[in-house]
């Protein structure tokens, strides 16, 4: 209980200790400066969320980053959801810039919706069906700007190994603007903190970086298909 005392501790506090870099971005922004805020924000969120990865002592071992795209190139990330902690760990060991598909609630904590908003996040409220839509389409104008997203499609977090089903209306997200999937299987983050009665106990988790999956050009049956191929990817490196 002590440590989970402490992590929740240092993430509020170290939260809050980046108030004045948030002003920093928003003076760049106002300057003109959009590149050198891009990387500013990049920088700060990674170092923040690596910091929140290491103080749970999570031992994080990370496999085919040779699949990985260029700086220059936009991807959608397709991952399985299992912990709060997924995003931290995409931030912290994933070191491209990317927005993600976070639920509503996320939009509710001061500051950290800020930064969220700063590295292109779009709030998705699943209990909608037409605000999720929205959601989708506001992530395929950021994908078609150039910025690379991550979605846990699942829609929820299994809290466990075992996935739930994956909506294919995530797979929009790539096949509209037709940019490459890249699926990521997140193996053990569950085991940090819902694994344990939600308390903060250090374990190891693994990330596998898929081979990518070219969006272009694909039929209609290759496109009702990419659910269940990404699905079984992801699941091929899964333990319980």
């Amino acid at each position: 209980m002590l440590k989970t005392i402490i992590w929740f501790g240092h993430f509020a506090l170290t939260l809050i200790a980046t108030l004045p870099k948030v002003n920093k971005v928003r003076r760049m922004k106002d300057q003109g400066k959009n590149d050198e805020a891009e990387a500013y924000v990049h920088r700060t969120t990674t170092k923040w969320a690596r910091a929140q990865v290491k103080w749970s002592g999570a031992d994080v071992k990370i496999y085919g980053e040779e699949n990985l795209p260029s700086p220059e190139e936009t991807v959608l990330y397709i991952a399985n959801h299992q912990s709060y902690f997924d995003i931290a760990l995409f931030m912290s060991h994933i070191n491209l810039p990317k927005g993600y598909v976070a639920k509503i609630e996320m939009r509710k904590i001061p500051i950290l919706r800020t930064w969220m908003e700063f590295i292109h996040c779009v709030f998705m409220d699943r209990s909608n069906l037409r605000k999720s839509a929205e959601a989708i389409a506001l992530g395929i104008r950021n994908l078609k700007d150039g910025h690379s997203m991550v979605i846990f499609p699942e829609g929820t977090r299994s809290q466990g190994p075992v996935m739930g089903d994956f909506k294919a209306g995530s797979f929009k997200l790539a096949t509209k603007p037709q940019v490459p999937i890249i699926p990521v299987t997140i193996n053990g983050s569950y085991k940090l903190m819902e694994g344990n009665g939600n308390r903060i106990k250090a374990d190891t988790v693994e990330l596998y970086i898929h081979p990518v999956i070219n969006t272009k050009g694909l039929s209609k049956e290759e496109i009702d298909n990419l659910p269940e191929k990404v699905k079984s990817l992801i699941a091929s490196k899964l333990t319980s």
